[in-house]
């Protein structure tokens, strides 16, 4: 019962008042922490003449140091806190772990980031809304007409659901707060140091690894949730099945052409194609069938379907937390 209770405690706190950006918030230590250890790795690897190529190997494993000390050591310190307010009493450290995994959530902040986007496409405020998405993705949003705008929007809504929510409750009904704060501080390696460029295809290679193994799971239980929520909301579950089954091995993510694969087939658009990313072109495979025209009202969707589908992974996995734990 205490662990469903911190899982809903924690969606509650979120659906309430998002995920509080703030110089104290975890994520911004974990940034931190990862932009100085990535800065005295290369320190020390330039130090010793190693190459980028011939060296492979040796950034590899001097990478390895990333997860071990930022993943770790969130997990360490969130355990101690939470036994010392266990300490306390239960109650406070009930509370306090609900508010830890909160802040490894953002369905809120996903969705406001959704309907800002929406809002400048509505108001035909082409350039706010470009500006908007740009806060939100990697790619280049500067020539973006507004099918792209739209597409950007819902490809970010899906592959978040997973990174956002699933993954975030998963793991914290697992192993409550210190293995959630373990897999936010993956995931923010990734996000930091996962990229296949000069930079980081070696010394980031054990960071991408480990949110791709972390997000492996979850990735594949949210698909009844999604489809269920397309059902509910008189979508089209069908050929987001369809999709699915068809496209999401094209993705280059193993777990990101899930959701995004099923988002398009459900909304009956199509997602992927040509992003530019700082000048250059890179081609992602299409996901689903253009049935319709990307419009604004499909981000809407997209958010309907993740509040939708997240609410009843919720329900499920506090049901089953019940069970397991009594």
């Amino acid at each position: 019962m205490t662990t469903a209770a911190v899982l809903i405690l924690a969606f509650l706190l979120d659906c309430l008042f998002a995920d509080p950006a703030n110089r104290y918030h975890p994520v911004v230590g974990m940034g931190k922490a990862i932009a100085w250890l990535d800065r005295r790795i290369r320190c020390f690897g330039r130090e010793r003449g190693w190459n980028e190529k011939e060296a492979a190997w040796k950034w590899r494993c001097a990478g390895m140091i990333l997860p071990l000390v930022v993943a770790g050591g969130a997990w360490l310190l969130t355990f101690f806190g939470v036994q010392g307010m266990k300490q306390l009493h239960p109650v406070a450290g009930l509370l306090f772990e609900a508010v830890l995994v909160w802040l490894t959530m953002a369905p809120r902040s996903l969705a406001a980031s959704g309907k800002a986007v929406y809002s400048a496409l509505v108001e035909k405020k082409i350039g706010e809304a470009r500006r908007r998405l740009s806060m939100v993705v990697g790619r280049d949003t500067d020539s973006l007409d507004e099918g792209e705008i739209v597409r950007g929007g819902v490809e970010t809504i899906a592959e978040n659901i997973v990174d956002a929510v699933i993954s975030p409750l998963f793991y914290a009904a697992l192993g409550g707060a210190p293995l959630a704060m373990a897999y936010r501080a993956a995931n923010t390696l990734d996000s930091m140091v996962g990229y296949k460029n000069e930079t980081y295809l070696h010394l980031g290679w054990a960071s991408a690894r480990l949110d791709d193994l972390a997000n492996w799971i979850p990735a594949r239980i949210l698909i009844p949730f999604m489809l269920a929520a397309f059902g509910l909301l008189r979508l089209s579950p069908g050929a987001a099945f369809q999709a699915w089954r068809r496209d999401a091995r094209q993705h280059p993510s193993p777990n990101s052409g899930i959701p995004e694969s099923l988002m398009a087939g459900g909304l009956q658009i199509r997602l992927g194609g040509v992003n530019v990313y700082f000048g250059k072109k890179s081609f992602r495979a299409y996901m689903g069938k253009p049935v319709q025209d990307k419009k604004p009202e499909h981000l809407l969707k997209a958010i309907r379907v993740m509040w939708l589908a997240s609410g009843l992974y919720l329900l499920a996995l506090s049901g089953v937390c019940c069970v397991i734990f009594k």
